[in-house]
C-alpha cells in the first residue's frame, strides 16, 4: 500500500489500516503508567499506589499536551503531504520540533518549582504526598523525551507510517516493564525506581525514532528547507491548542475533581488510580480512530477529496461502536479479575468496591468517547476548531461542576456519572457543528493555496 492510501483506499479500510499500529502503539504507551502502578501497588504498598495515581492526574496533563500538540501540528504536516508540497512540509515537522523542545523545557521547569504545591492544593493524602512529590520529580526531568517522542509519533502518523512509531513503543514499553522490576523489586528504590524507569524508556524511545524521523524526511525532497518558519508556527499554534485542549480535556477535569476523590481516603484513591488506568486503556482505540479521522480528513482536504471526509466519519463511528460493544463486555464481565492486577489479594474493601464499581458503570460509556472523537477528529482535521473547542470547555465544566457539588453529599459514584455526562454533550455539540457544514468551507486544499514560504528561516 502506497504512501497515499488514506486519499485513495477505501475510507474504511484505510482508517483501518492507519489506526490499528496507533492503537496498538498507544496501548503500549499506557503501559508506562500501568507498570509503574501495578508494579508499586504489589511490590511497594497500596499507599505507593495511591501515590502514582495521584500524579496521575497531573502527569497525564503533560502527556496530553504533548500528544494533543504533536496532533495539531501534524494537521498542517498531513495537509502538506497531501498536496506534495514536501519542502513546506519539512519546514513545518522542524518547527513543530523545535517549538515544543523549547516548550517541554518550561514546563519541566514549572512542574519541578511547583508539584508538591499543586498536589497540596488537590488534598492529596498525607501518607502519599511524600512519594507522589519524589515520583513527579523525576517525571518533569524527563519531560523533553517525553514531548520529543510524541511530537516525533505525530510527524510519522502525518506521513501514513504509524507503524514506525509503533515498533518504537512495543520496545520501550516491554524496556520499561523490565526496568521496573529491577529498580523497585531487586534494587528496592520504590516510587523513585519507576519514575526512572519511564525516564530512561521514554528516552531510548525519543532518540531512536528522531534518526529514523530525519532519514524518511530525507527521501521526499532534495531542496533545502528551514528550521523554522514563523507562518507555519502560528498556522500550528491555531489548531495545536485547541487540539492539546482537547487532549488535555479529560486529565484536566480529573486533576480538577482530585481533591474530591483525595478527600475518601487513600484506599478509594488507591481503589480510583486502578481504574484510571484501565480507563486510559479503553479510551486507546476512540483516540486512535478521531486521530485517525484527523489525518484522513486533512490529507484528503489537502488533495481536494472533501466527499471522502463524510465517507471516513460515517466509517469511523462504525469503528467507535464495535470497540465500545467489545468494551462493555470485558468490563462487565472481568472488572475484579482487572483490578486485582493492581491491588492483588489484599486490596482494602474501599479499595476494591471504589475500582469496580467505576469500571461497571463506565463500562456501558465508552461508546459516547468514541463518537466524541470520531466528529472532534473530522473538524479538527478541517480547521474548524471554534465549536470544537467550545463542546470540550462544556465537557470539562460538567465533569468538575457535577463531582465538586454533588459527590461530597451524594457519594463518589457522583464522579462517575459526570463523565458520560460531559462526553455526550461535547458530542452533540461537535456534531451538530458538523452537520452545518462549515468545515468544508474553512480549510481549502494546500495544493490550490500559495506555499507559506514568505517568512524568513533559520
Amino acid at each position: 500500500m502506497g504512501n497515499d492510501y488514506l486519499i485513495t483506499e477505501k475510507p474504511l479500510k484505510s482508517l483501518l489500516v492507519f489506526s490499528f499500529p496507533m492503537m496498538i502503539g498507544n496501548l503500549f504507551q499506557q503501559f508506562y503508567t500501568m507498570a509503574d502502578s501495578a508494579i508499586v501497588g504489589r511490590f511497594v504498598s497500596e499507599q505507593a499506589l495511591a501515590a502514582v495515581g495521584a500524579s496521575y492526574a497531573l502527569t497525564n496533563i503533560f502527556i496530553c499536551f504533548a500528544i494533543g500538540g504533536g496532533i495539531g501540528s501534524s494537521v498542517i504536516v498531513s495537509r502538506y503531504f497531501g498536496g506534495k508540497n514536501y519542502k513546506s512540509m519539512n519546514t513545518a515537522v522542524s518547527t513543530a520540533m523545535l517549538s515544543f523542545l523549547l516548550i517541554s523545557i518550561l514546563l519541566g521547569g514549572i512542574g519541578l518549582l511547583f508539584c508538591r504545591q499543586i498536589m497540596i492544593l488537590l488534598n492529596t493524602p498525607a501518607d502519599t504526598l511524600g512519594m507522589a512529590s519524589v515520583y513527579l520529580n523525576i517525571y518533569f526531568l524527563g519531560l523533553p523525551f517525553l514531548f520529543m517522542y510524541n511530537v516525533i509519533s505525530s510527524m510519522f502518523n502525518a506521513l501514513g507510517k504509524s507503524r514506525i512509531p509503533l515498533c518504537f513503543l512495543i520496545f520501550s514499553s516491554i524496556l520499561n516493564v523490565f526496568l521496573d522490576l529491577f529498580m523497585v523489586s531487586t534494587l528496592k528504590m520504590g516510587v523513585a525506581g519507576a519514575a526512572w524507569a519511564t525516564l530512561i524508556s521514554q528516552g531510548i524511545a525519543a532518540v531512536s525514532s528522531f534518526s529514523v524521523l530525519k532519514k524518511l524526511l530525507a527521501r521526499f525532497t532534495a531542496e533545502k528547507s528551514g528550521l523554522f518558519s514563523k507562518a507555519e508556527f502560528l498556522s500550528m499554534f491555531k489548531i495545536a491548542v485547541p487540539s492539546i485542549l482537547q487532549q488535555s480535556i479529560v486529565s484536566i477535569g480529573m486533576m480538577l475533581v482530585q481533591s474530591v476523590i483525595n478527600s475518601f481516603g487513600s484506599g478509594a484513591l488507591a481503589g480510583f488510580s486502578a481504574a484510571m488506568r484501565i480507563e486510559s486503556i479503553c479510551v486507546v482505540p476512540m483516540a486512535a480512530i478521531g486521530n485517525a479521522v484527523s489525518s484522513f480528513t486533512a490529507q484528503n482536504i489537502g488533495a481536494g477529496k472533501k466527499e471522502r471526509v463524510v465517507q471516513g466519519y460515517h466509517a469511523a463511528n462504525i469503528m467507535a461502536a464495535v470497540c465500545g460493544l467489545l468494551l462493555c463486555l470485558i468490563l462487565e464481565f472481568f472488572n475484579k479479575w482487572i483490578i486485582e492486577v493492581f491491588l492483588g489479594t489484599s486490596g482494602s474493601q474501599a479499595a476494591f468496591s471504589t475500582g469496580q464499581g467505576y469500571l461497571v458503570f463506565m463500562g456501558w460509556f465508552y461508546f459516547l468517547i468514541g463518537f466524541k472523537m470520531a466528529v472532534d477528529g473530522l473538524l479538527r482535521g478541517a480547521g474548524d476548531m471554534r465549536m470544537f473547542t467550545i463542546a470540550n470547555l462544556v465537557n470539562l465544566i460538567i465533569r468538575v461542576s457535577v463531582s465538586i457539588i454533588c459527590a461530597p453529599r451524594w457519594g463518589i459514584s457522583m464522579v462517575w456519572i459526570s463523565v458520560p455526562l460531559g462526553w455526550f454533550m461535547n458530542w452533540l455539540i461537535s456534531f451538530c457543528q458538523y452537520r452545518t457544514g462549515q468545515w468544508k468551507k474553512i480549510s481549502p486544499a494546500i495544493n490550490d493555496e500559495p506555499a507559506i514560504n514568505d517568512e524568513p528561516c533559520l
